[in-house]
C-alpha cells in the first residue's frame, strides 16, 4: 500500500518522464514536492522495491516500469478540469470529424486529428481494413533507436488487425501497457484503442500506438472522445 506522497511523486515521476524522455532525479522532484533529497530518494527506494519505478543506469534518475505505468493509468483522476489539450481536441473533432463527409474520410480525419494532437501513431478499422498514420511520428520518438526494438514494432504493426479481430476488446476504452501487449511485448509499446459503432461494424476500433513514455491523461482522454465522436457522427 503506497502512501500519498509516495503515489504523488510516481505521478510526478510519469509525468515529467512523458515531458522530457531522460529519467526523473530526486534533486527536481525535491523542489517540486518541498522537502530533501534523501526524503525523496527514502521514497523512490519504496517505489523501485514495489516494482513501479526503476533506475536504468548508476547515477540516474529514475523512469516508470510497465506496472508503475499500469498503477497510474489506473488510479487517474477522471474528474479533473478540462485542460487546453481538451478543449483543443473538442474543436478540433468537431471541425474534422463531426462534419467530415463520407464514412471512410471521417474515419480517416479522426485518425490524423488523433496524429496531430498526440504525435503517436494512429489508427482506425474501416470495414475490413486497417487505417494507419503517422509512422514518421512513432520511429522518430527516441526510445526506437535500437534495431531489435524497431522490429518488435514492426512485428506488432503486422499483426495488429488481425489481432484486434481476434480480441475484439469489449471496453469503450482499452490500454495495453508494454508487456501486456499480445504481441510485440518487447517493443516497448503502448495501445490505447476505443470501440465505436459504425455503419461498417458494432466494433470498430479508433486509438494510437506509440511508446509507453506517455502523456496518458491527455492520450486517454483524446482516444475516447475521438470514438465517440465517431459513434455520434457514423451511427448517432
Amino acid at each position: 500500500m503506497l502512501t500519498d506522497r509516495q503515489v504523488r511523486i510516481l505521478q510526478a515521476i510519469v509525468e515529467q518522464y512523458a515531458e522530457v524522455a531522460s529519467p526523473v532525479g530526486s534533486s527536481l522532484l525535491a523542489k517540486v514536492f518541498s522537502v530533501s533529497s534523501a526524503t525523496i530518494r527514502s521514497e523512490m527506494a519504496v517505489l523501485e522495491r514495489q516494482g513501479l519505478i526503476t533506475q536504468p543506469h548508476t547515477s540516474a534518475g529514475r523512469i516508470p516500469t510497465d506496472k508503475g505505468y499500469r498503477y497510474y493509468v489506473n488510479n487517474l483522476n477522471a474528474n479533473h478540469p478540462a485542460s487546453a489539450v481538451e478543449r483543443r481536441a473538442e474543436k478540433a473533432l468537431a471541425t474534422r470529424v463531426i462534419h467530415g463527409g463520407v464514412s471512410d474520410q471521417i474515419i480517416k480525419n479522426a485518425v490524423d486529428t488523433l496524429v496531430d494532437l498526440t504525435h503517436n501513431l494512429g489508427i482506425a478499422t474501416i470495414g475490413d481494413q486497417l487505417y494507419m498514420s503517422g509512422l514518421s511520428n512513432l520511429f522518430g520518438q527516441p526510445e526506437f533507436i535500437n534495431n531489435e526494438q524497431v522490429r518488435e514494432v514492426a512485428r506488432l504493426l503486422d499483426n495488429l488487425e488481425p489481432w484486434l479481430y481476434e480480441a475484439a476488446p469489449n471496453e469503450p476504452l482499452s490500454v495495453y501497457i508494454g508487456q501486456e501487449n499480445p504481441i510485440g511485448r518487447s517493443a516497448g509499446c503502448s495501445l490505447i484503442v476505443s470501440r465505436f459503432r459504425s455503419n461498417y461494424s458494432d466494433s470498430s476500433y479508433v486509438g494510437v500506438l506509440g511508446p509507453t513514455r506517455q502523456s496518458y491523461r491527455d492520450v486517454m482522454m483524446l482516444v475516447r472522445r475521438t470514438g465517440e465522436a465517431l459513434e455520434e457522427a457514423l451511427y448517432g
